[in-house]
Order: C-alpha cells, then sequence, then structure tokens
C-alpha cells in the first residue's frame, strides 16, 4: 500500500466502510457489552465484518477501536493491548488493498471548565489508545463522532506526539453547531490550523441534512474532506430490535451529492452495511475529486470553542483588547497576586461590548507566578467568555502552560528574534494550531528601520519554515516606535506593512498607542495613523476598545476599504453618532447582544453565567430586605428561564448552559438555609435519574440532573450502567414522581424497557421518560414511557408537566 498521505493530491474518489454497532447485534453482540471487549472473545466476528466491507469495496477499514480508551474500557482492561489486537485484526483482513484507520472516539468527559479532566489528561488517556493503533499496524488515526472541540484537538495533539501517523478528525454537528457549540466552519478552522490531513463529519442523521455542513465550510476549506452519515435515524421495530430507515439504494441516492459538495472520502456511520457501501460505490462510479477552492482569502484564522476570528486583507481590521495587562494597573495587580480574577473579567466584558474580537491576556506582575496563573486565567476566561484570547508572555513556560488550557487556536503574543526563542515556542503552536504574531526584535536593540525590521523577519520565517511551521499561523508586528523621539518610526512601519503584504502575503498587527507617546492629543495621532496603516495592509491592532476616536478611525476606513459591505457595521455603530469626544459608546450605538439591560443584576448573573460574582450580588439584595423566596421566584426562576430559551433557539450552547446552571446553583447554595429558616423551602418532587444497565455514558444526564436541581426538584443521581431493580427501588424508596433513563447506544436504549414494565408491575405513580441521543418519539412511544426529551432544557420542560 502507498503511504495514505499519497492519496491525498491524486483525483481519485475513496470509500470508507459502514456502521460496526447494528451488525455486530446482529451476529451476537449482547446488548450493553462493549464492542472492544467483546471483540477481544469474537476476534473471528470481527475479521468477517472486515472482509465484508472489504468485499463491499471499502478503500478504509475502520478499526473496532471506538470506545478503546480507559474510561470507556474500565479499570480491569488493558487499552494499550486491546487496541493492538483490534488493530491487528484490521490489518490482517486489509493487506495490501485496504488502508486501516484506526478510530479514536469521545471519552464521555468533557475537559476543563466544562468538566472535570483536565486537558493533559485526557492528552494522556489518548495517547495509551493510539500507541496501540500504531503497534497494530494502523496506517492513519480517524478521530470520529466527536462533539467537542477540545476532546478533538486532544486526539490530534496525542497522535502528533506519539507517531507520525497522518490524522483524519470527524465532529458530529445537530443543526448549525456541536453540543458543546463549535460551528462546522469553526471546526474545519481550527483542524486546518492544526495540520489534519483529511477533515469530516460524520454520524448526526441521513444523508440529506449532512449536506448543509459540507457546504458551510466550503468557503475556507483547503483541506480533503469525508463524509459518512447514518443510514436515517434509528428505529424501533416490533421485535424491540433497532434499525434505520433508508435502505442502501435509497441511501447512495442521497449520500452521492457529497461528491459535488467536495469529499473526497465517502463512507457509512451508524444503520450501514456492507451492501451500503457497495451501492455507493456502484453510485458514484467513476467520478473524479476536484479539490476544494477557497474563496475566504483569510490569511489567518483565530478561533475559541464557538468562534472564528478571520484576520486578513480582505477582512475588516481586528482590535486586540490590551486591558488584561497589569501594567499601570493597580487593583488588576492586587487581584492577580491573590488569585482573584474579578477585575480580569470585569476588562474582558467591557472590551467584548466594546467590539473587540480578540482579548489579550497578560498575569506578569511582581509576585505572581505565571506558569501557574496564566493557564488558570485562560480557563476562568474560556468558561464565560466565547471570545478568542491572545495568549501573551516573556515566558515561555507560561505560553505553554496557557495553550494547553485552551480549547480552540488562540494568538500566541509573541516570538521574537531572541535566541532559541523561535525554536522553543514554534513547536509548541505548530503542535497547538496556535498562530503566532512574529516580533522582530533581536537582543535589547530595537530595529529602526524597515529594512532592519525586514533582515529581522526574514531570518524568523527562515527559521519557522525549517521547523515545518505553515504561514497560515504567522502574523508580522511591524513595530510603532514613538514619533516624538524617531520622527521616521511611522513612515518605517508603514514599508514593513507593505513589504509583509504585498511580497510575502503575511497580515501584519502593531500596539497602536505606541506610536504617539509623550505627545498631547494621543487619540488623534493614534486614529490617523490606524487609518493610514489599514491602508497599508495592517490587518490588526493591539488597542484599548474604549475609544471613540479608534472606533470612528476603524469603522469608516472599513468602508472606504470596501470591507464593509453597504456599510452595514459602519450604520450599526455609528446610527445615532453626533461627534465630540469621550468614550467609545457614548456616541455609537448599544453593544450588540446585551440583552440584560433593565435586569436586576442578580438576573442577569445567571444569564450571563457570572457563578464567581452572583453570591455577592445575592448579598446585596439580601442586606436590601429582601426575601431569599423573593430572590428564586423573582430574580433566578426568570433568569435560568431566559438561559432555557436561549438554549432551545441556538443563540446558547451547552458550555453557556452549563455556566449559568452553576451560577445558579452557587445562589441557591447560599439561599437554602434562608429558605429553611423561613419554611418557604417546600416539598420538592423527587427525580430519580440513571443510564441504563450496560451504558457507562454519563454526561447528558449529569447536565440534566444539574438543571432539573436549578428548577425545584429534588434529583437522585444512580449514575450510570445501573440496572431496572435499582432504579424502581430508588423510585419507591424516595416516592419519586419522576424517573429519567439515559442511554446513548443502540444496544442499550432496549434495556429502558425493563424500568417501564417493572414500575408498572409494582403499581408505582413514578412516569419514566427518557432521553439519548439514539431515543426516539417512536422508541418512547412502543416502550409505553411517559415522555422523551432531546436536551437539558426540553427535559426540565417535560419534568414540569408531568409533575404539575
Amino acid at each position: 500500500m502507498p503511504d495514505f498521505r499519497s492519496i491525498l493530491d491524486d483525483d481519485r474518489i475513496y470509500f470508507f466502510d459502514g456502521g460496526y454497532g447494528t451488525l455486530l447485534q446482529g451476529r451476537g453482540l449482547p446488548a450493553g457489552l462493549s464492542p472492544e471487549l467483546w471483540g477481544l472473545k469474537e476476534p473471528d466476528v470481527i475479521r468477517g465484518v472486515h472482509q465484508d466491507y472489504l468485499d463491499a469495496g471499502a478503500n478504509v477499514l475502520t478499526t473496532n477501536t471506538f470506545g478503546g480508551s480507559r474510561p470507556k474500557l474500565g479499570l480491569d482492561a488493558d487499552p494499550y493491548e486491546l487496541n493492538k489486537a483490534m488493530t491487528r485484526i484490521a490489518r490482517e483482513v486489509a493487506g495490501d488493498t485496504a488502508f486501516v484507520a484506526a478510530s479514536i472516539g469521545p471519552t464521555g468527559h468533557f475537559v476543563q471548565p466544562l468538566g472535570d479532566m483536565t486537558f493533559r489528561e485526557l492528552v494522556d488517556i489518548y495517547k495509551e489508545q493510539i500507541k496501540g493503533c500504531v503497534d497494530g499496524g494502523a496506517d492513519l488515526i480517524l478521530g470520529e463522532t466527536h462533539f467537542d472541540l477540545a476532546e478533538a484537538r486532544a486526539v490530534v495533539i496525542a497522535t502528533r506526539l506519539v507517531c507520525d501517523l497522518p490524522v483524519a478528525m470527524s465532529m458530529t454537528f445537530e443543526g448549525p453547531a456541536s453540543l458543546t457549540g463549535t460551528s462546522p466552519l469553526t471546526f474545519v478552522d481550527t483542524m486546518q490550523n492544526m495540520g489534519v490531513e483529511l477533515i469530516g463529519t460524520n454520524c448526526s442523521a441521513g444523508p440529506e441534512q449532512m449536506h448543509e455542513t459540507l457546504r458551510s465550510w466550503q468557503c475556507r476549506l483547503e483541506t480533503p474532506t469525508f463524509a459518512e452519515a447514518n443510514a436515517g435515524l434509528p428505529e424501533l421495530d416490533d421485535d424491540g430490535n433497532t434499525s434505520f430507515r433508508l435502505p442502501p439504494e435509497p441511501f447512495a441516492e442521497q449520500a452521492v451529492g457529497f461528491v459535488d459538495l467536495g469529499a473526497k472520502f465517502i463512507g457509512g456511520c451508524c444503520g450501514t452495511t456492507p451492501d451500503h457501501i457497495r451501492a455507493l460505490r456502484i453510485k458514484v462510479g467513476d467520478a473524479s475529486w476536484k479539490r476544494p477552492q477557497k474563496m475566504d482569502n483569510a490569511q489567518m484564522v483565530l478561533t475559541s470553542r464557538s468562534i472564528s476570528v478571520p484576520i486578513g486583507f480582505d477582512h475588516p481590521g481586528v482590535i486586540i483588547g490590551e486591558r488584561i495587562n497589569p501594567t499601570g494597573k493597580k487593583q488588576l495587580i492586587a487581584e492577580l497576586q491573590e488569585g482573584v480574577f474579578t477585575e480580569a473579567h470585569r476588562f474582558a466584558t467591557e472590551q467584548i461590548e466594546l467590539g473587540a474580537p480578540v482579548l489579550d491576556v497578560n498575569v506578569g506582575a511582581p509576585m505572581v507566578n505565571e506558569v501557574e496563573l496564566l493557564p488558570e486565567l485562560v480557563t476562568s476566561l474560556v468558561g464565560r467568555f466565547t471570545t478568542p484570547l491572545s495568549i501573551d508572555s516573556n515566558d515561555p513556560k507560561a505560553v505553554e502552560a496557557g495553550l494547553w488550557n485552551y480549547p480552540g487556536s488562540p494568538l500566541v503574543n509573541s516570538i521574537s528574534g531572541e535566541p532559541g526563542k523561535m525554536e522553543e515556542l514554534g513547536p509548541l503552536c505548530k503542535l497547538f494550531g496556535a498562530p503566532f504574531i512574529l516580533l522582530p526584535i533581536v537582543g535589547n536593540k530595537l530595529p529602526v528601520t524597515a529594512k532592519e525590521r525586514l533582515v529581522v523577519i526574514a531570518d524568523l520565517l527562515a527559521q519557522a519554515d525549517n521547523l515545518g511551521i505553515p504561514r497560515r499561523l504567522i502574523m508580522v508586528d511591524a513595530l510603532a516606535l514613538t514619533v516624538s523621539s524617531k520622527p521616521e518610526a511611522a513612515r518605517h512601519s508603514l514599508d514593513v506593512m507593505r513589504h509583509c503584504r504585498d511580497e510575502w502575503g503575511l497580515p501584519t498587527t502593531i500596539g497602536l498607542s505606541n506610536i504617539s507617546f509623550g505627545l498631547p492629543a494621543r487619540e488623534l495621532l493614534n486614529s490617523t495613523f490606524l487609518s493610514i496603516s489599514m491602508v497599508s495592509g495592517l490587518c490588526s491592532f493591539i488597542s484599548n476598545p474604549n475609544s471613540e476616536r479608534i472606533q470612528e478611525a476603524l469603522h469608516t476606513t472599513e468602508v472606504l476599504l470596501n470591507r464593509d459591505p453597504q456599510a452595514e457595521r459602519y450604520i450599526e455603530k455609528f446610527s445615532d453618532w453626533t461627534g465630540g469626544g469621550g468614550a467609545a459608546q457614548s456616541g455609537s450605538a448599544p453593544a450588540k447582544g446585551d440583552d440584560t439591560q433593565g435586569l436586576s443584576p442578580v438576573q442577569a448573573a445567571v444569564i450571563k453565567g457570572n457563578k464567581d460574582g452572583i453570591l455577592t450580588l445575592v448579598d446585596v439584595e439580601l442586606e436590601a430586605g429582601i426575601k431569599a423566596m423573593d430572590i428564586v421566584n423573582d430574580m433566578l426562576i426568570p433568569g435560568i428561564l431566559i438561559v432555557g430559551d436561549k438554549y432551545e433557539n441556538k443563540e446558547y450552547f451547552l458550555p453557556q448552559l452549563l455556566q449559568s446552571a452553576e451560577t445558579m446553583q452557587n445562589a441557591f447554595k447560599r439561599l437554602q438555609p434562608l429558605l429553611e429558616e423561613d419554611g418557604d423551602a417546600g416539598e420538592k418532587p423527587v427525580v430519580i435519574m440513571a443510564t441504563v444497565e450496560g451504558d457507562i455514558h454519563d454526561i447528558g444526564k449529569n447536565i440534566v440532573c444539574l438543571m432539573l436541581k436549578n428548577y425545584g426538584f429534588d434529583v437522585v443521581d444512580l449514575g450510570k450502567d445501573v440496572s431496572a431493580d435499582k432504579i424502581v427501588d430508588a423510585a419507591e424508596e424516595n416516592d419519586a414522581a419522576i424517573i429519567g433513563l439515559s442511554a446513548l447506544m443502540t444496544t442499550t436504549m432496549v434495556r429502558m424497557e425493563d424500568t417501564v414494565k417493572l414500575v408498572e408491575e409494582r403499581g408505582l405513580k413514578a412516569k419514566v421518560i427518557i432521553g439519548g441521543a439514539v431515543v426516539t418519539e417512536k422508541f418512547c412511544n412502543a416502550i409505553g414511557a411517559a415522555g422523551w426529551s432531546t436536551d437539558a432544557v426540553s427535559a426540565v420542560k417535560l419534568a414540569q408537566r408531568l409533575t404539575q
């Protein structure tokens, strides 16, 4: 077989295999048992499935290792040996006629701040699994069915640390975004920054629903892509078995459309069989693949978990908010020394509301350990805000620590010409897919002329090229030196900007306020220099967004450079403009998206997820004489209701939902003793929650538990892999009104019926509600459950309706 990377540039279309779960179930896999552990005992069955897909025309066989990580297998299993054994089986069947893709699925855990696992721990877990796959003979590492960008990045980083095999990475989307709020385009932006060789999407619903996902990322896609759809949504037949609605021919009719959308590899996911792949190969025929041509010419893209910020000559100038920097800020310094982030959060909120698309984060202050504090602040900001960050430190170890705590592609500020700096930070930026600012300074000497700076830049670019760092990760600081002492400084900066744009195609940035140091009316000079610089190729600038003149210069220049179609952003910003000085907001429209104006501070804190500040706000209300129950009924509950609406309307995603839920929990803990003293706590409906027997997935269940508690339910969480007997015993013991059951797999969802039947046999009043990715209304009705939900918000509404 050729090296997998070598086929990525040819004009052929290749085929992955299809689903494994339903096939293995049909060949003896017991419901609820791990397919990977069962595969160790039944290697011939696994071998037979691989052979069937090979005979159907698959060019890539996927290993039976999707759930082969330590958290999924349990402490008694050996992940390395299992993954090695399962990969060897696929390798033996594939021989020299097909590639072997090592399947790496989610662990079932969220990374901090969404969960309790650190990113380093997750990478180590994947390294263990991937080592087994590599030693078993895999040709590539395939991360699939991932729904959180941080976990997808962990698979890529673990692979790079273990081997040099190519990486294919796939994410599953529900409508416009993944479960934790990542859009298809932000997923592609992040994976391309990391140098992933093959980018795709799998699972979800049927092929037709996947078409929109492929369309949505085409504008910036440069990497070969793949698509593996389900054979429709799962359904339960009359015999209690799971089936999928799309037979091979209709599936192929829909999936062939992936070719026109640029897919180089096509396959199937849940419910597809060798017959589906055979039909798909016939339908595609001799069609050729054409490499995607991106329409968006962004030179660089920064990402958070849910937002992309493109930077380039055809894009609006990007303000990198400079306020989270202790220089000259006594209050911020004092808090950082105590490990407190209230002031940092305030600066973040202020700058975001003023329109800064990126926030610079610096903790360099006396008596502050940057290596410890910078990653803590990064994690804290990631938990509250979706705005991409710029990690700013002179200490490479602090930068590295910050990178380990960031879920997307942050900006690194910066890599200078100091000896060894590029060698130390460059490979880290490449590994993490983190764009960086190239600072043309060597030693303590500032290069005054453009010629001097360009020599340093050329040398640093050569070093980056030798390290294999792609130009898409590099932005140049054009250096703004003060014109009060060096009158020619501005002209030299402009020359650097033009050269970087015209000769190297590199975007530039600048520390804007440096240009005017020591002169009066500094904002006048800064804003004028900004307009000239944007014409010369400046793409971003580090500045305080709370400047009316800077905002005016930015938005007016965008209109004149034809980078603001129909002057839409300009009109929105300045429709009420009256001129004059002052803060940026005095002559501009209110901050977009701030819908908490006029609400109580407590309610606004719930909506914004201010879990650190909520206790102080609650205490203020109590000191003002407001009763604890009134705070709950008039502030907390209305706040979480708004959050629920935002989640249902896709304005909020899982990170914001969790943040608001935890904020409310903090407030409840403070108010609970007072409610009990006043006799206002009242009787709460009891809900028993559990993941059914044989299923070890509990992320969704845990989120539902948290939300139910916030809405006044008394939740008893039995955990995962719980038998029907234990569930019903707990319901009877606690006089439960609701039993909530969760299952992620088609092989375990059938266990839900056991609980429904047992509740009926014992004559309990408890109503059973069910949920999970594979659960449908038809299945709910078939087993006699009282209702089903698709997410935590709908689960709460269902529970409320059933207990009224």
